[in-house]
């Protein structure tokens, strides 16, 4: 049986894309305020986790803003959150940990029962890129920004 080759950037990009529009059909109750506690990751102990295919899409969010690296944060926030806006520099990519965050002041997270069919297609999209589960989105944003200098 042949293998299929690993999809392409664009059509990652493209899948992992639907899912977060899948997330974004879903009937479920949110309040955010763009508080930005929930990027503070030193602060609240909670760091996310991004699959091979969402950190190609940050990665190319980050590129699209002519950045070539995450930027580094002494203070323990997320490396994607301006520290003078306070705001997400990849807010419409961002990641799925991100939109399905923890943040009591948004509704708290959601219910891994009412997500865990998008968690599926992002674990599938993963493996299909030969990725060998999620990492912290630190780490998993430098592996892809520098697989796509190669």
């Amino acid at each position: 049986m042949k293998r299929r080759p690993p999809p392409s950037p664009a059509e990652t990009i493209e899948v992992v894309r639907q899912v977060y529009a899948d997330l974004s059909q879903r009937p479920i109750e949110r309040a955010c305020e763009l508080r930005t506690e929930c990027c503070r990751f030193r602060l609240t102990g909670k760091t996310p986790y991004l699959t091979k295919g969402e950190a190609v899409v940050a990665a190319a969010a980050l590129r699209k803003a002519g950045r070539t690296r995450l930027p580094v944060r002494t203070d323990g926030a997320c490396p994607l959150l301006d520290p003078v806006t306070s705001r997400c520099t990849i807010y419409a990519d961002r990641p799925f940990g991100c939109r399905t965050h923890f943040c009591t002041a948004a509704g708290g997270p959601y219910a891994r029962r009412e997500v865990i069919d998008l968690i599926h297609r992002l674990e599938d999209i993963d493996v299909e890129l030969g990725g060998d589960g999620a990492r912290s989105l630190p780490v998993a944003i430098e592996l892809a920004l520098a697989a796509s200098r190669r």
